[in-house]
C-alpha cells in the first residue's frame, strides 16, 4: 500500500517537503529517467544563426557527429542566448531530410536539374569566374592605368564575421574587382 502511495505526486506533495508541488513531489519515475538531449552531446560548437542580418549566437549540440539540438548562445554580446522562432527551429533546417546535400546544375535551356560531383563544380565556377574577369578587364580608362575588372562584383552576406569578409575582400581585390561590400550593420 505504500508503495502505491508514495508514487502518487499527490501523497508526495501533502506529506512531504514540497507542499507546491513543483519539485521532487511532481517528478514522476519517467521524469527521473529523462535526459536533455543538450546533456549527451560529445561537443558544442559555436555558430551564427543563418536566417537575417543580426548574427545570433547559437550553440550546436553534436553526438556522433550528429546535430541533437541547437540553442541560442548566452555568451554571444548580440543576442546573449536569445532566438527568434526561426532560429530557435534552425535545427530541422539542417537536420530535414528533403535538405539538398548535393550539387544541382541545370545546363543551358534544360527543364531538370543534375548532381554534380563538387570538383566538377568548383572548376566551372573557377573557369567562370576566369572568363568573366578577362570579359571585363580594363587596362586603362581615359588614359589612367586601373588595371581593373568590371565583370566581378562582391556582395557579403550581413552574417559574415570580421575574418571571412577580411578574406573576401583580399581575394576580390586580387582578382582585380573594385566593386567589393557587404552588409555589416552591427
Amino acid at each position: 500500500m505504500k508503495t502505491w502511495l508514495d508514487a502518487w505526486p499527490v501523497f508526495r506533495q501533502l506529506t512531504g517537503s514540497d507542499p507546491l508541488g513543483r519539485g521532487h513531489a511532481a517528478r514522476s519515475k519517467a521524469t527521473e529517467q529523462t535526459v536533455s538531449r543538450t546533456a549527451t552531446a560529445d561537443k558544442v560548437v559555436k555558430s551564427v544563426c543563418p536566417y537575417c542580418a543580426v548574427g545570433c549566437g547559437q550553440r550546436v549540440f553534436v553526438k556522433d557527429e550528429k546535430i541533437v539540438q541547437i540553442e541560442g548562445d548566452p555568451d554571444s554580446p548580440i543576442s546573449r542566448g536569445r532566438l527568434c522562432p526561426k532560429g530557435s527551429a534552425s535545427k530541422s533546417l539542417v537536420t530535414s531530410p528533403s535538405r539538398v546535400t548535393t550539387v544541382k546544375y541545370r545546363r543551358p535551356y534544360a527543364t531538370d536539374w543534375e548532381d554534380l560531383d563538387l570538383d566538377t563544380a568548383m572548376e566551372m565556377i573557377a573557369d567562370r569566374v576566369l572568363e568573366a574577369r578577362e570579359k571585363g578587364w580594363q587596362e586603362s580608362d581615359g588614359g589612367k592605368r586601373v588595371n581593373r575588372t568590371m565583370g566581378l562584383a562582391s556582395l557579403g552576406g550581413a552574417t559574415l564575421d570580421n575574418e571571412e569578409n577580411y578574406l573576401m575582400k583580399k581575394l576580390y581585390s586580387a582578382l582585380g574587382a573594385v566593386q567589393i561590400e557587404n552588409q555589416a550593420r552591427i
